[in-house]
């Protein structure tokens, strides 16, 4: 394994009102940021970005994307400056034997820079995203993560952002977490450990598993940095508790 390999880090991003307010969601991001080598750019996976097919942004500014509806001004004031990267985008594609296509429409959604804001808050650092395409199943999402792994070792760090349980329709705000959700995420955080790809692909397996994944877009980023783990790297959870009651907020870092 490369020395200067860089980590690929998997963060439960929950409501977007978790990049303007105090919580210990928040606080961790932060603490994280402090922790990680600076890297040379990001990839960043977001649950909030999906296409027909795979494409990777190539804009030099991304634009910071508001994609979501009834929240105070103050989130949609925030903005997330960071310069994008054609050159990581151009990378990307190479290494996907042009599976994945350059695209100069999108810029950083909120599962993007809600995150980043707080791991790289001088947005200093060049950000490109990376599509989710509807079709994939999972194991060509894994795929995919697999040979776009070898950024790893040229000072790319990967981000996925999303929620490995994620159903806004059966939110418990101020409630006890239900049942399916415990069940899934702990299911979910076993096959972590256990570093079962597999299981992970095959995660409709999984109890509550209807409840927790009704549409797979935020599970997915999850596989992309499982699929880049190395064997032999450090594996930590964090963030393990509950956004309104039942949106898993776990989290990993590997490497």
């Amino acid at each position: 394994m490369s020395l200067s390999r860089m980590p690929a880090v998997f963060i439960g991003h929950g409501s977007p009102m978790n990049a303007i307010t105090d919580n210990p969601f928040r606080r961790a991001w932060a603490a994280l940021g402090r922790e990680l080598p600076k890297p040379r750019a990001v990839l960043c996976i977001s649950a909030h970005w999906e296409t027909p097919s795979p494409r990777v942004c190539a804009v030099a500014q991304p634009e910071t994307i508001h994609d979501f509806g009834g929240f105070p001004a103050e989130l949609f004031a925030v903005r997330y400056p960071a310069p994008g990267s054609p050159a990581l985008a151009q990378q990307v594609a190479a290494l996907s034997a042009g599976t994945v296509e350059p695209d100069l429409r999108w810029g950083l959604d909120h599962g993007a820079w809600q995150v980043l804001m707080h791991l790289f808050p001088q947005a200093d650092v060049p950000v490109a995203q990376l599509s989710l395409p509807r079709a994939y199943t999972p194991r060509q999402h894994a795929d995919l993560a697999r040979s776009l792994a070898p950024l790893r070792d040229e000072g790319i760090m990967v981000i996925g952002s999303g929620n490995i349980v994620h159903n806004l329709r059966l939110l418990a705000p101020g409630g006890v977490t239900p049942e399916w959700a415990s069940d899934f995420d702990a299911a979910v955080a076993d096959a972590i450990e256990q570093r079962d790809l597999e299981a992970l692909a095959d995660y409709r397996n999984f109890p509550g598993a209807a409840q927790a994944v009704p549409t797979p877009e935020h599970y997915w980023p999850l596989l992309y940095v499982m699929a880049m783990a190395a064997p032999d790297e450090p594996l930590q959870m964090f963030n393990t508790a509950y956004d309104w009651g039942s949106i898993s907020m776990r989290s990993l870092r590997v490497g």
